[in-house]
């Protein structure tokens, strides 16, 4: 029966409704892109599994923030560490650690000193320290880069980058050609001999500045008067130049008006906020607990350290480098490429949190071929300490030291004794001293005792001694001479105080004497 039913019903369905249905199913579908009626299907179906392939998982961090932009075409030394659950991303830190480890980057309005405005800014935000970046005269405008508590710590390395100005400036009198003027810009570049204005309140003494470039941008014939732009070491006077610019043109210049447009690596095109901006800020957040105008107007202190070469450090060497550890070359994670001796670098946690700033005293060549070393001095520590724990004497040599003080192999602050085994003295390394033991034998010049003078010392060393023995008997002989002057000094003028005192009524009649014989002189005459 079921046979026939299915038969009738195939040939009741009109011819029509099965060609659309035909059509239907002709629509070219890509691989992959079946509509599934259920779960079900799906699973059955579906490959769930990873599939062996000889391609590198790439991570784009092109647009990832801060100190982390592009951190995978760093060189990886390794990517083995515990990561631990403290510190947080610059942009996620809470709105208190926000402020107080920010900077912002004013349009200072003119006729306010420097000094005011970041004054101001202090009682504003309510903070306990602000410091800039360059002072401007007061009837300059521009950038200021204005540093909160926590990122005062980088207000020396803001003020000694260099700074780009826009300046409009006026000659006594017309010039030929503009390309004169383009000329004339043009000889003051490179290093030169500048005295400050008599405007400026500072100590005026010849220096010397750079002027990297400079470029005319518009003159006026009719009105003598014209904008250039430059870019100069920090400390440059601008004033100075247009004065300099008139003397070279030989028809005398003067500056009419003065703006910053960029200090360091911010510059007015990098959200730079006005007082009024920081104003608003404050009062959404203290009146209606808003703060998304203050994290816009305050930007993170890592923002300023964007130039610099990086250094990644484990999070267990973090608090380390806080208390002034060496850092050295296990702790490191990845280093960026074309680091160079000398030169100042960043200390960045896995968060991509500022540590310190250092002097690297290793290469990107030498870190790839070391496994042990100092690869940089700390200059400035930026992070406030124990904001990671402390993990430091937990390794298998530290373990060990304890051990040999416990069992008085090492006296109590770690150092060799007679009774430290040579295998230790050769296979530990201590770098908080400057020369390493090579034997056992060396232990003087790491002991707690003072180093004694050999021979060769001696027969080397004995004019240096004597030189500065001469050296201290000088100074105490100057103080010796300069104390008895002034005892002197006090017992003369007891002497003439003493004299005054006793023979004070004997003066008295003796003028009073004269003035009586001088009277019987004239009268005489």
């Amino acid at each position: 029966l079921s046979e026939k039913f299915l038969f009738i019903m195939e040939v009741d369905i009109p011819s029509e409704v099965i060609k659309k249905e035909k059509k239907k199913k002709k629509v070219k579908q890509e691989p992959g892109t079946e509509e599934i009626e259920n779960l079900g299907e799906l699973q059955r179906t579906g490959d769930f599994q990873l599939k062996p392939s000889e391609a590198i998982a790439r991570l784009d961090t092109s647009k990832w923030p801060l100190l982390l932009k592009n951190f995978d075409r760093l060189n990886v030394r390794t990517n083995h560490y515990t990561p631990l659950p403290f510190g947080s991303s610059p942009l996620n830190r809470k709105i208190k650690d926000y402020v107080t480890a920010g900077f912002i980057n004013l349009d200072k309005p003119s006729n306010p000193s420097s000094h005011e405005v970041v004054a101001w800014i202090k009682r504003i935000l309510k903070v306990d320290k602000t410091g800039h970046s360059g002072t401007l005269d007061p009837k300059v405008t521009g950038c200021l880069i204005v540093c909160i508590d926590r990122a005062t710590r980088l207000v020396k390395s803001q003020q000694s980058a260099g700074k780009e100005y826009v300046a409009v400036f006026k000659l006594h009198s017309g010039v030929e050609k503009v390309a004169k003027v383009t000329q004339g810009l043009e000889k003051l570049r490179g290093a030169l001999f500048q005295r400050p204005p008599l405007i400026s309140a500072v100590k005026r003494q010849l220096r010397v500045r750079t002027v990297y470039d400079s470029k005319l941008l518009d003159y006026d014939d009719k009105r003598n008067m014209g904008v250039f732009w430059v870019s100069c070491e920090a400390g440059s006077y601008i004033r100075t130049m247009c004065v300099h610019l008139g003397l070279v043109l030989g028809v005398g210049g003067q500056m009419l008006e003065l703006r910053r447009v960029r200090s360091g690596i911010q510059s007015e095109k990098d959200g730079m906020v006005t007082m009024h901006d920081v104003l608003d800020a404050q009062y959404l957040y203290e009146n209606h607990k808003d703060e998304t105008m203050l994290r816009r107007v305050i930007k993170p202190l890592e923002g300023l350290l964007v130039g610099h070469k990086r250094i990644i450090m484990k999070d267990s060497s973090v608090n380390a480098v806080c208390y002034g550890a060496k850092i050295l070359l296990p702790g490191v994670l990845r280093y960026e490429d074309g680091i160079e001796l000398d030169q100042e670098i960043v200390i960045v946690t896995t968060k991509g949190e500022a540590i310190a700033l250092a002097i690297a005293l290793m290469t990107t060549a030498t870190m790839a071929g070391c496994d042990h070393g100092v690869v940089a001095k700390i200059k400035r520590v930026i992070m406030e300490r124990d904001t990671y724990p402390r993990k430091w004497g937990l390794g298998p040599k530290a373990s060990m030291k304890k051990q040999l003080i416990a069992s008085g192999k090492l006296d109590k602050y770690g150092k060799p004794n007679e009774n430290t085994p040579k295998d230790w003295l050769n296979s530990y390394t201590d770098y908080n001293r400057s020369v390493a033991p090579a034997n056992g034998k060396g232990t003087d010049d790491f002991g707690g005792g003072k180093r004694k003078l050999s021979v060769g010392d001696a027969s080397m060393d004995t004019s240096a001694v004597s030189a500065a023995g001469e050296g201290e008997e000088h100074k105490k002989k100057k103080k010796k001479d300069k104390k008895d002057y002034e005892a002197g000094d006090e017992t003369m003028e007891g002497k003439e105080d003493a004299g005054d005192g006793e023979g004070n009524g004997e003066s008295k009649k003796e003028k009073k004497k004269k003035k009586k014989d001088k009277k019987d002189r004239a009268e005489a005459e």
